[in-house]
């Protein structure tokens, strides 16, 4: 032990450039590399590409169900369609209610509309 407090001892008198010089030849010597290791990046994309979760939806209204005037109805208050536009868009189902719309509010308005007896999707 004491011989290592003596290395450290004389590692630590050294100036900057010599301990840079002695990193090298520790390099050559046995073979290593002082480099931080790095990720091949092209590994590193497929598994960020699988694991990563959607934070934004589309609200896609796949089907009215019977209660059609409910769901206009909610349609109305979920996008701020007047009568006309939103019946449009419930007759013409199936059709996006609204895109790119965070989680939390999605499934908030996913069930708003199965409430009122549609069939929706998040895309």
């Amino acid at each position: 032990m004491a011989d290592l407090n003596a290395i450290l001892d004389s590692i630590k008198e050294l100036k900057l450039l010599e301990v840079a010089e002695l990193v090298k030849m520790m390099e050559d010597e046995f073979g290593v590399s002082a480099a931080a290791p790095v990720m091949v990046a092209g590994a590193a994309d497929g598994a960020a590409a699988g694991g990563a979760e959607k934070s934004e939806f589309d609200v896609v209204l796949a089907e009215a169900g019977a209660s059609k005037l409910g769901v206009i109805k909610v349609v109305r208050e979920l996008t701020g369609l007047g009568l006309k536009e939103a019946k449009a868009l419930v007759d013409g189902a199936p059709g996006t209610i609204k895109e790119a719309v965070a989680k939390e509010d999605a499934e908030a308005m996913k069930a708003k509309l199965e409430e009122a007896g549609a069939k929706v999707e998040l895309k």
